[in-house]
């Protein structure tokens, strides 16, 4: 196999899949053409890989073979495409080569680029397989945006991840990590982007997709992606079409009761400043990778165990690679035009105003506020209480340059930054990194500080535990030596690890 460094060609791994004798499917496309059945066809030797080819363009007849749905471009739609074709498959071939053939049964519905019309093009994917001969099928499926200009670029695009996505689950199964930085070989992330990924299925038991979203944003494949409470990975616009929404982005290490009541209280104005007429905004939590990269290195279990822990909450979780606020707000406007709000404290307030993260734009911050606030975003800011002083700082009282005194004083006039009232005092002596500390030296009375869901998980599943057992070896042999000080008593101390 080749690693990374030196990927195979598409034209090499559609040829290494033609003359893999075990290896036996179907694709089904919609949309683009058969671009990703085409290379196989191309490149020879196809008869050993292709039990069939079909592509149900008319919606009357797609109907027919795959049932009627409301939305031909949709996860449901992919995954009746897979189920049926690789049922027929199986089906009809496993008694003459079922022992020894691992059949597989690929699938994409995708909205390209017409020819008269210019719009967002994106699709699904995926696959249905066997990892091995009579094995029950697994499934990988992903969601795209396909970002070139010009059509013909697009079905490019589209037939080589498809031969990088059939690579992959047939022959990478077993390497999760290794297979989705495979799927953009020959690609690059101005071409595709994927925003979700979902493994399912028994070659994938020990795959937590919360990590392989991860994965797409740390690599670069993605700019951004979701999932729910539950830990279920989502397309982005599945959760945020056409909803109000109000995010909060942060550490969340670990979660404490300020967000919560940063939440509560921007709720009330984001509702007085908008209007809803009853419908709820939807509350989501950011991360970014600067959020998770605190020490040089992201933490896996640590990122599932922060997961987990706002899991409890309720609210769905997106994972971005957005430095900057303008950019968040860029990817919320091309998923929603609802009203959009944006929770944040003082100190992350001070920081939109440095102009510092803005050198790279031609306008500057100007250009950066342009691009905020366009569609009537708010910035909703809660207070903070830094040490030695008595008081709050309010947003009344933030600071920013002389030069832009008068900008700061506009976006408070025009409503585009608000703050919070109502908040409860006693939660801004709160910070989740001195609640941190606690929990590792194993003081009491942390648990006061946490939404009680929250404290729970950590009390039952024993988070931080490790860090504790340290301190408190540490404690041990503190008191052991002051003891040997004191009365000169020899002790034999076994550590058994």
């Amino acid at each position: 196999m080749q690693g990374k460094e030196n990927p195979l060609s598409t034209r090499q791994k559609a040829i290494t899949l033609n003359l893999a004798n075990e290896l036996y499917g179907t694709f089904s496309e919609i949309g683009a053409g058969q671009e990703v059945a085409r290379w196989f066809f191309k490149v020879g030797g196809a008869s050993g890989t292709i039990a069939k080819t079909m592509s149900a363009y008319d919606m009357t007849i797609s109907d027919v073979i795959y049932g009627k749905t409301q939305r031909y471009v949709s996860q449901r739609r992919l995954e009746k495409m897979l189920q049926r074709e690789f049922d027929l498959l199986s089906k009809r071939l496993t008694p003459e080569r079922g022992g020894s053939t691992r059949f597989f049964s690929f699938a994409n519905t995708v909205k390209a680029m017409g020819y008269r019309i210019k719009s967002d093009s994106h699709g699904w994917m995926g696959i249905r397989f066997q990892h091995r001969a009579k094995a029950q099928p697994s499934d990988i499926i992903i969601h795209m945006r396909m970002l070139n200009q010009e059509n013909i670029q697009q079905q490019e695009a589209l037939g080589i991840i498809g031969v990088n996505l059939v690579y992959g689950a047939m022959l990478l199964f077993d390497q999760p990590e290794r297979l989705i930085q495979s799927l953009m070989d020959a690609l690059s992330a101005n071409r595709i982007e994927i925003d979700m990924i979902q493994f399912n299925g028994p070659a994938f038991r020990s795959v937590d997709n919360r990590l392989m979203s991860l994965q797409l944003v740390q690599h670069g494949i993605a700019d951004a992606t979701m999932f729910k409470a539950n830990g279920e990975v989502v397309q982005p616009s599945e959760m945020l079409h056409k909803r109000a929404v109000l995010i909060l982005r942060g550490s969340f290490r670990p979660v404490t009761k300020v967000p919560i009541d940063m939440i509560r209280c921007a709720l009330t104005r984001f509702n007085m400043e908008y209007n809803l007429k009853g419908e709820k905004p939807l509350v989501v939590l950011e991360m970014t990778l600067q959020n998770l990269n605190e020490k040089g290195k992201i933490d896996y279990h640590d990122f599932l165990d922060r997961t987990a822990l706002l899991g409890t909450l309720g609210y769905p979780v997106l994972i971005s690679n957005y430095d900057t606020h303008y950019r968040l707000a860029s990817f919320l406007f091309r998923h929603t035009q609802k009203p959009i709000g944006v929770l944040m404290g003082v100190s992350a307030l001070r920081k939109v105003f440095d102009e510092k993260y803005y050198t790279h734009l031609k306008g500057g911050i100007l250009e950066s506020f342009g691009r905020l606030f366009k569609n009537d975003l708010k910035l909703f800011i809660y207070p903070v209480l830094e040490k030695r002083k008595k008081e709050p700082i309010t947003i009344d009282h933030v600071e920013v340059l002389p030069h832009l005194e008068q900008l700061f004083a506009y976006l408070r006039v025009n409503r585009n930054i608000l703050g919070i009232e109502g908040y409860a005092r006693r939660y801004l002596s709160i910070f989740s990194r001195d609640i941190l500390g606690e929990i590792k030296k194993g003081k009491k009375g942390w648990e006061k500080k946490l939404p009680p869901s929250v404290a729970r998980m950590i009390k039952q599943k024993k988070l931080y535990l490790i860090f504790q057992i340290k301190f408190q070896k540490i404690k041990f042999l503190e008191l052991l030596e002051n003891y040997m000080e004191k009365y000169i008593i020899l002790f034999i101390v076994t550590i058994v690890e």
